[in-house]
């Protein structure tokens, strides 16, 4: 099939200078790829336009302060105690002192990273937690602090960072005082509202029927995978994007399927009662600044938002590809990664095309599935706690590259690649996401797939230490699992889950192997920018 890689204009790989090759960290600094982001052709766009854009970056250069904040504390307490300017760097990528993929401390003088990050006290327990009396805990907006007196209490986000969400405040209303949209105007005031309140249902939705927009802000605190104590808490991040409008248009044939994709999950119809709502929506954009959570570490290609279960039933999630990003992680780490990898028979099937629909229907498969247990325990998160996030990432990226074989099997994509394609492709990306490592949510679902997919025969991994694919087999347990993730999230069955986890997410002596085959070989772990 067609293994063409994407125009590489977009991209560029800097050359590390002698100085740097001295540091014990160039290895890890060159891990994550730099990739130029380029700037934008904005003919298309009015002069207010352009002026939008330049308050949005204002506005996420605030967000970047405030997750500094968030997670590890003080930035320049940390950065500036660094001599070694590449150790300073492989810190800024990781926006700490702790290499995400491991948790490990890197620096000298800090411990290795707490589950709950910046979230609780370095102190609390588990058990103070659970008895301590004030609903305000459980919010995923609130920080957990130290009273006076020892005991615990609850911040609320807007009151912790006032100084910058006053900051974001002014720059969200200015630019809805000049954007010529008024749906954009809309969005903007509610999501100051909401910034001040820490109550974001109204600017959802305002977000979701923003769909006229050539640009877009995504803004706010959203993931919660950096608390892996409770999974509560949520980490500011923002994204400035630009609406690829031709590709968006293909994209939003799909949405009115969203029910049919939702049936077509396997396993028991009791576990997949949840009805995504009808205003769901899918864009293609180019990526033009990441902020915040979403610039640390790994960087994310696709966005399933909002993730407030209510909105989602209500109006529904818009899913948003960044197609410049996806491009660049094909062409950096998919595409020469799968030649490493691979026997050349299964190599031949790695499709840039096939890369593009199973990251879209990851997203897709965010949305489905349900969001509340079937028993009585709550929604999923409340259910499931901490584990909750590795369980999704696991649902989400099985179930979508399911959903792609479906739809492949009737043409159903019109584009030119195969079901074995799209399996084949979604094979690497797994093993080269298994290089994220057991400290994130999606690094531990990573391995635990590729554990299932072993332990059901799907694959075998030869002398050469190139892979060959059952591409049946796969299908089949991709199937089984997603299944299993469907009925432990519908349950709430916290005990299995656990346990499910901790015997699967177990770094086997061929994740080694692997990742000594592409270090040998140059191939990054991931990507990191360079915007003009």
């Amino acid at each position: 099939m067609n293994k063409t890689l994407f125009p590489a204009a977009l991209l560029l790989l800097v050359a590390v200078s002698c100085n740097e090759t001295k540091s014990p960290f160039t290895r890890s600094v060159e891990d994550y790829a730099v990739v130029t982001i380029k700037a934008p052709d904005l003919s298309g766009i009015t002069d207010n336009g352009k002026e939008v854009l330049n308050l949005y970056r204002f506005a996420a250069d605030e967000v970047d302060a405030i997750y500094w904040e968030q997670y590890f504390g003080d930035k320049q307490s940390l950065l500036g105690g660094i001599k070694d300017p590449v150790q300073k760097t492989f810190a800024e990528i990781n926006y700490g002192p702790w290499d995400r993929a491991t948790g490990k401390s890197f620096v000298d003088g800090y411990a290795d990273a707490l589950p709950g990050a910046g979230f609780y006290p370095a102190d609390m327990t588990r058990e103070e937690f659970d008895l301590w009396d004030n609903p305000d805990k459980n919010s995923p907006y609130t920080l957990i602090r130290r009273a006076a007196d020892g005991s615990l209490e609850a911040v609320w986000y807007h009151d912790a960072y006032k100084a910058h969400i006053d900051k974001i405040v002014n720059y969200l209303k200015a630019a809805a005082d000049i954007t010529i949209k008024p749906s954009v105007a809309k969005y903007l005031l509610s999501k100051a509202d909401a910034l001040k309140t820490d109550n974001y249902y109204q600017s959802s939705l305002a977000w979701l029927d923003m769909d006229d927009s050539k640009m877009d802000l995504v803004i706010g605190p959203n993931e919660v995978t950096d608390d892996q104590l409770l999974g509560i808490k949520r980490s500011y991040e923002a994204f400035v994007l630009l609406k690829n409008q031709a590709r968006t248009e293909e994209l939003m044939q799909y949405v009115s399927r969203i029910g049919e994709f939702q049936e077509d999950l396997p396993g028991d119809p009791a576990y997949k009662t949840f009805h995504p709502g009808a205003g769901s929506n899918i864009f293609s954009c180019d990526a033009l600044y990441y902020a915040g959570k979403a610039n640390a570490g790994v960087k994310v290609i696709a966005l399933n938002l909002p993730f407030d279960t209510d909105v989602q039933r209500d109006r529904g999630t818009r899913t948003i590809l960044l197609d410049n990003i996806i491009k660049a992680k094909y062409n950096h780490i998919i595409a020469p990664g799968g030649e490493v990898l691979l026997e050349p028979d299964y190599a031949a099937h790695l499709s840039a095309d096939a890369f593009f629909w199973n990251i879209a229907f990851r997203e897709v498969a965010h949305g489905l599935g349900v969001k509340e247990t079937v028993d009585g325990k709550g929604s999923v998160e409340e259910a499931l706690g901490n584990v909750a996030p590795t369980l999704e990432e696991v649902k989400a990226n099985a179930a979508g590259v399911l959903l792609v074989c479906k739809l492949q099997n009737h043409y159903d994509i019109h584009h030119i690649f195969t079901k074995e394609d799209a399996l084949a492709t979604f094979f690497v990306s797994l093993v080269r996401s298994e290089r994220f490592g057991e400290g994130t949510p999606l690094g531990r679902a990573n391995i635990i797939i590729y554990n299932y997919l072993a332990q059901e025969g799907a694959f075998q991994r030869k002398e050469s230490n190139h892979y060959s694919l059952d591409f049946k087999k796969m299908e089949a347990a991709l199937s089984d699992l997603t299944a299993l993730v469907l009925k432990t999230q519908a349950t709430g069955d916290k005990d299995f889950a656990m346990q499910f986890e901790a015997r699967y997410s177990k770094r086997s002596v061929d994740y080694d192997a692997d990742r000594m085959s592409l270090g040998l070989e140059n191939i990054p772990t991931d990507i990191r920018f360079a915007f003009e």
